[in-house]
């Protein structure tokens, strides 16, 4: 099964509808079936109609109550994977205005607790200065005032005690020159301050060495529930179980590559002096 970004809705229609049909070809009510699957039939109407998402467990109590064959299994199974991923694209929400895209990002960041960030190329609002926030979206057409004030308020989430945040950023994502000298030292310089928050573990990727891994994307975990990862065009949200271990993975790994506390500090220090120079 292809992945396209145009359809993006229809996998969830898909899947309730094979669904349905495996239930009626098997000679089942949806009552028989909820007996059959410990389940209550008004939640096996909504996964019918598309109201309700099957886990994987929901999954695999219908498919061996209904007793699917391997190949309609496999069927079932990418379109769960496909229902479980959103793909939000940078059109789209520059129509919708950015500065909604805070205010979700905004609730997100107030219902979880634990936030894995790996950064590739940039610097994340949460970590920015002002000037930072403003010259990454300096090339938007539209008006960015409320995004740019939104992205400022949403740092306040750091200082939350009860979250824990890790952050990973790869040289380049602290270096890349997108503000004047003195400027970049003023963000790399604010990095190296929020080490010091006791919820906050935030580490460097240095270019030197040998790592055999090369990251493809920048992303985010919550609560090992929700990934995003972002491209160029946009934003593609995952909550497949099997896709945010993968990520989890992913992060481990990156984590190893990186250096936290004093020794990130004096890399950050020894970057933001490069700009001063």
């Amino acid at each position: 099964m292809t992945f396209d970004p145009e359809q993006m809705g229809q996998p969830k229609q898909e899947l309730a509808a094979l669904l349905k049909e495996l239930r009626k070809r098997a000679g089942l009510t949806g009552d028989r079936l909820a007996r059959r699957c410990n389940m209550s039939q008004s939640k096996i109407s909504r996964i019918e109609n598309g109201k309700a998402q099957p886990s994987l467990l929901d999954l695999e109590r219908i498919l061996r109550a209904v007793v699917a064959p391997p190949e309609v299994i496999e069927e079932v199974i990418a379109l769960a994977r496909l229902a479980n991923t959103e793909w939000q694209d940078l059109r789209s929400l520059r129509r919708r205005g950015l500065e909604k895209k805070q205010t979700e990002l905004a609730a997100l960041e107030s219902s979880s607790t634990d936030f894995r960030f790996f950064l590739l190329s940039m610097i994340t609002g949460l970590l920015s200065t002002p000037e930072y926030i403003r010259a990454s979206l300096a090339h938007s057409p539209a008006d960015v005032t409320k995004t740019i004030a939104r992205k400022l308020e949403r740092q306040e989430v750091l200082y939350d005690t009860k979250k824990r945040f890790t952050f990973i950023l790869t040289e380049q994502a602290v270096r890349w020159p997108l503000l004047p000298p003195a400027a970049m030292a003023m963000q790399i310089d604010r990095l190296a301050s929020l080490t010091h928050l006791t919820n906050v573990k935030l580490g460097v990727i240095p270019i030197a060495g040998y790592k055999p891994m090369a990251p493809m994307d920048t992303f985010t975990i919550y609560d090992n529930t929700l990934a995003t990862v972002e491209n160029t065009t946009g934003v593609v949200i995952l909550r497949d179980p099997r896709d945010i271990e993968m990520h989890l993975e992913l992060f481990s790994t990156l984590e190893g590559y990186a250096l936290f506390g004093e020794e990130a500090r004096a890399l950050l220090a020894e970057w933001s002096a490069a700009c001063r120079s």
